[in-house]
């Protein structure tokens, strides 16, 4: 089990990874999966562009995407982060920059736990538990 990040194309570099990853491995033990090999990769709005158009067929800027890999209860798979698109949201939503890359990865790892936001009921849910999850992050620390 690991979760890993990594960078590509960017001179970002996470914070306090070491918190962020024992709290993601306590998200991913509160929706009753156990932690597999989670990626976490750090990119640049072209690469993740790309990978949108290429594997989503959708030709549009997003600050994540997730590629799940889980067999059963155990949870893998791949999230990609722009970079360019979490600065920007940051300000368009007036929070930090350290809070809207926490938001984006719990929002990677809740998509990959099975959560979907694909219908506005279901974004409800989604978006609820991942606020729950950032107050929590930010008292846990």
């Amino acid at each position: 089990m690991s979760i890993r990040f990594s960078y590509d194309n960017v001179k970002f570099r996470l914070r306090k990874a070491g918190d962020i990853k024992i709290f993601l491995e306590k998200v991913i033990r509160e929706q009753r999966r156990v932690p597999g090999d989670l990626y976490f990769i750090f990119t640049d709005d072209e690469r993740l562009l790309a990978i949108n158009r290429d594997f989503l067929g959708h030709n549009y800027f997003t600050d994540v995407i997730s590629f799940d890999y889980s067999e059963n209860k155990l949870l893998s798979g791949e999230v990609y982060i722009s970079i360019d698109t979490v600065r920007n949201n940051a300000v368009k939503y007036k929070v930090s920059f350290v809070e809207e890359i926490i938001r984006v990865m719990i929002h990677g790892t809740l998509h990959i736990c099975g959560y979907d936001d694909t219908t506005s009921e279901k974004k409800e849910i989604m978006f609820g538990v991942q606020e729950r999850l950032i107050k929590e992050f930010f008292s846990y620390k």
